[in-house]
């Protein structure tokens, strides 16, 4: 059977929300798991190659990541028929797949909004991207440290309503 074009544009967008959010998360991951504990063991003379090449690098796919994420999941949502309904998390129409895709789509923008908003701005003073003294370094290394926590925390709570968003029936 042919995929209407319709059909055919929620799964391609299905499928770049989904790669969308590998970037992301796994970005998100490797910064949290990977670079953050590795930094303190690099010595000092090696530690120009991941500011000044590895982590802006990083840092671009990670922000677009975000940026593709969240405009993909509002268009698959939006040509699905859910968007309204998810945004206010089901309330009123009584359907478990909305209130659980909304609650991931929140804590999703919240975690986008941590990633343009604070993280980014303070990530680019952290590597001299712009002028900073080095106590406001030494406090936007810590801002930026903490939200990518508090995203890496999120990030598991906001995939599992996702995951668990397609189990429900799509019940009016």
């Amino acid at each position: 059977m042919f995929l209407t074009s319709h059909d055919w544009w929620v799964f391609a967008f299905r499928w770049l929300h989904i790669i969308s959010g590998i970037m992301w998360i796994g970005h998100l991951w490797y910064f949290n798991f990977v670079q953050s504990p590795s930094m303190p063991k690099i010595p000092d003379e090696q530690k120009p190659a991941i500011t000044k090449f590895i982590a802006p690098a990083a840092l671009f796919w990670f922000r677009w990541g975000a940026m593709s994420t969240i405009v993909t999941g509002l268009i698959l949502a939006a040509l699905s028929g859910y968007v309204g309904s998810a945004i206010a998390l089901g309330i009123g129409a009584h359907n478990p797949h909305d209130t659980a895709i909304g609650i991931g789509m929140w804590l999703g923008a919240i975690m986008w909004f941590n990633v343009w908003f604070i993280i980014w701005p303070n990530q680019k003073k952290v590597l001299g991207i712009v002028d900073a003294t080095a106590d406001e370094k030494k406090k936007a290394a810590r801002l930026a440290g903490l939200t990518s926590r508090v995203n890496t925390l999120l990030s598991i709570p906001m995939l599992y309503c996702m995951a668990a968003a397609s189990h429900y029936a799509f019940t009016s």
